[in-house]
């Protein structure tokens, strides 16, 4: 989730990369990297880990670019960035059922904080990572705050806009939870501003309907329909969306 490509003055390889990677052409861009580099090589493994994450597909091909990108590292902070997309990978396949590999998870992302400093760019994805483990396996909306607010400083730090979009939102998801509506609307008001900025296309979907869940009507009809046009003009991605923009049964109350 690094913004590599998103800025104007990044090579042509990387905005070709950003702008498939943008539109869920993960293997597309993917397939535009050169394969015999580490740094590469960690980047297409994140790109065939996202789609993972977002299509529910391609574990076969994630797990061998993961492998390849392992193969290839150097030093620790290539070492930690391979084990950071395990974790991530192994966290993607629990969450949508595949099978339980929460302890893998778990102590890849624990090797990757042995080897990424803490003052490393790459310490924010890390963290940020960590909180989406305590959140959504462990159950542990403190432990995940702590890991999301860490993250977002380090994104702030090194001017990471995509992963502040990922940590406004998540923040803002755990601030709904508790009630605080405005706190939410807030975090997932400026998750939607970053992202439409930078073009994330297939990131605007989740992010106009978690804005949509802070707002009365008319402007939450406005939203989720917003979303459902563009979750169908990517094809029903991200997968996991189709339940939050379901429409109300016929017959149903509604708020």
């Amino acid at each position: 989730m690094s913004g590599n490509g998103t800025t104007a003055g990044d090579d042509p390889l990387q905005t070709a990369v950003w702008r498939l990677r943008s539109r869920a052409c993960w293997a597309d861009a993917a397939a535009l990297l050169p394969p015999d580099s580490a740094t590469a090589a960690l980047q297409r493994a994140g790109l065939l880990v996202e789609r993972c994450l977002y299509t529910e597909r391609g574990w076969e091909e994630a797990e061998d670019a993961l492998r390849t990108a392992e193969a290839l590292a150097g030093g620790d902070e290539e070492r930690g960035a391979a084990a950071c997309e395990r974790g991530q990978l192994a966290y993607a396949a629990t969450l949508h059922g595949v099978r339980d590999r929460a302890d893998e998870a778990r102590a890849a992302l624990g090797r990757a904080a042995a080897l990424i400093a803490p003052d490393a760019p790459g310490r924010a994805l890390l963290d940020f990572r960590r909180g989406l483990l305590a959140e959504n396996l462990a159950r542990s909306p403190q432990a995940a705050r702590a890991a999301y607010r860490r993250a977002h400083a380090g994104a702030a730090a090194y001017s990471d806009p995509l992963l502040l979009s990922f940590t406004w939102r998540h923040l803002a998801g755990l601030a709904l939870r508790e009630g605080e509506l405005a706190e939410a609307r807030h975090g997932f008001a400026e998750s939607l501003r970053i992202r439409e900025e930078l073009g994330y296309l297939v990131g605007t979907a989740p992010a106009l309907a978690s804005l949509a869940d802070t707002e009365t009507e008319p402007e939450a009809s406005r939203l989720r329909d917003e979303a459902r046009r563009l979750f169908r003009l990517l094809g029903g991605v991200p997968t996991w969306l189709a339940r939050q923009l379901a429409p109300p049964a016929p017959g149903a109350a509604t708020a």
